[in-house]
């Protein structure tokens, strides 16, 4: 039975079933749980049990874990009767997270915080003009966030401040959606798919495109507003050919004026798939930012994760982009692949360094069920991933590459971080929009997904259908879901323009 593989965790007297499994996530990745309220199931060789009884004046919180072939603990806390459900549930998640923390040896660096955007709670305190001491004592009690990680986020969210004062709210942003990839590395849980077996879609799926792109065009036009950013993404948009690139790019030209955007990105993504013919292209069409990704350098790595390029192939594609002009590169490394060792992963961020890009990201490892690796799990990565991530901000910043944006995942090898660095000046405005939530993004393709950002702070998200053969063949149904923007952008585009400066 499938329900005996899975982690019994039991909840009487309390619905915080998110939350706890959250916590639980924290030391056990890529574990599975059955969740029940029979107390009979708090029993066997392993199980969690998270309970809440009120007892007059008090309300008591009890946990309880048994992990195989160790002795059961149990810990408790009490608060009053009038404690608030956010504060139950919090306080009931920190006694779980110490008694795992215990029975494990683990302790994660994050602390208690299991949301995915640690640095809007930095943020959020310092709206409220608290001091640097204040901030970091507040967080630090509530979360019990490790020091290293404490003063990330605080500078993450201090270089970010200066561009969210900027935010303009009244415009938009444009994510033009490309998912298709050469392969399909083994990590990944994006919905991206081969070009091996899309190819014949694809006529279909840049005509589908360009129409979707043309219609959100004219309500911008519609509701005068205005585009701040675009960003093309995936996948691997430069898995198209390049007569394919161009027309989408001059779809996106003519469909809307960007004469005052911001920032124009195209994640080229892999050097397996770039040719100077697709670059040229891409310059051509306005891209003012790209990124290069190798995720590694180390070429035995990159066979065992599914790439079919090479360290030097990366170096190549670089010297190319750097020859045609673009002097606004993005490189990502991922820290924690299979078989890669701190010292492989300390080389291939020296050698990234000594290219000079104006921005990095590292990204830690994060499994999903989605992902080939997810049944392997990623054990062998365990330890060695903190000691890359700590490498890399230390290396980075000592060679002036602010952290300027930040997010977390859920089943990230040892709970770690993805964080993009950047030199002043650099940073990338899309990025910090997307974490930030205070811009609408208007979604255009297979997998998109459009974030309807209304004034008051009300956001609504509008799904693309996952997959291309659905997004060509359900286009006009679809496209009535466009309606649901036209509300949005008529609110925003009473909203004077902020100052591009």
């Amino acid at each position: 039975m499938e329900n005996d593989n899975k982690m019994p965790v039991v909840l009487i007297g309390n619905s915080f079933k998110y939350e706890v499994e959250a916590t639980c996530k924290l030391f056990f990745h890529t574990r599975r749980y059955r969740f029940s309220e029979d107390p009979a199931d708090a029993s066997g060789e392993q199980f969690i049990l998270a309970k809440i009884s009120d007892e007059g004046d008090q309300a008591l919180l009890f946990a309880k874990v048994k992990l195989s072939g160790r002795e059961a603990v149990s810990g408790e806390k009490r608060l009053p009767a009038s404690a608030e459900k956010s504060q139950r549930e919090h306080e009931l998640c920190r006694v779980l997270f110490h008694l795992l923390s215990d029975l494990t040896g683990i302790r994660p660096p994050w602390g208690l915080m299991t949301g995915i955007r640690p640095v809007k709670k930095v943020t959020e305190l310092m709206d409220k003009g608290l001091s640097r001491q204040e901030i970091e004592k507040s967080l630090t009690e509530r979360f019990e966030l490790m020091p290293d990680k404490l003063r990330l986020a605080y500078e993450t969210a201090k270089n970010q401040q200066p561009i969210l004062q900027k935010i303009d709210s009244g415009a938009v942003s444009l994510y033009v959606s490309i998912p298709f990839c050469p392969t399909r590395c083994s990590y990944c849980s994006f919905v991206s798919h081969s070009m091996e077996s899309a190819i014949k879609l694809m006529p279909e799926y840049v005509e589908a495109l360009c129409r979707e792109l043309r219609i959100i065009g004219k309500l911008i036009k519609k509701y005068g507003t205005r585009i701040d950013t675009v960003y093309f993404g995936g996948g691997t948009p430069t898995s198209l050919e390049a007569g394919d690139i161009r027309t989408i790019m001059e779809c996106v030209a003519e469909s809307f004026d960007l004469d005052k955007i911001r920032e124009y990105s195209f994640e080229a993504g892999r050097p397996d798939t770039m040719t100077e013919e697709k670059l040229r292209v891409i310059k051509e069409l306005g891209a003012t930012r790209i990124s290069v990704n190798t995720q590694t350098l180390n070429d035995d790595v990159l066979r065992v994760i599914g790439r079919r390029h090479s360290g030097a192939d990366f170096i190549a594609a670089f010297e190319t982009a750097r020859k045609l002009g673009f002097d606004n590169i993005n490189t990502d490394l991922i820290a924690g692949l299979p078989t890669e060792s701190y010292e492989s992963f300390r080389d291939s961020l020296d050698k990234v360094v000594e290219l000079s890009p104006e921005s990095i990201t590292v990204h830690t490892l994060t499994i999903k069920r989605s992902a080939s690796l997810f049944a392997e799990s990623s054990e062998g990565s365990q330890g060695q991933a903190a000691r890359m991530v700590s490498y890399s901000v230390e290396k980075l910043m000592e060679n002036g590459y602010l952290p300027y944006y930040m997010y977390r995942q859920k089943n990230t090898v040892d709970d770690l971080e993805n964080v993009g660095y950047a030199k002043k000046g650099f940073e990338s405005w899309y990025n910090i929009f997307i974490m930030d939530d205070t811009q609408t993004i208007m979604g255009a393709g297979c997998a998109a997904s459009t974030k309807l950002v209304f004034p008051g702070g009300r956001i609504k998200r509008v799904h693309n259908y996952k997959f291309p053969y659905e997004y060509i063949r359900q286009f006009d149904k679809l496209m009535k879901k466009k309606k649901e923007a036209e509300e949005c952008l008529q609110k925003i585009s009473s909203i004077p323009p902020r100052s591009l400066a």
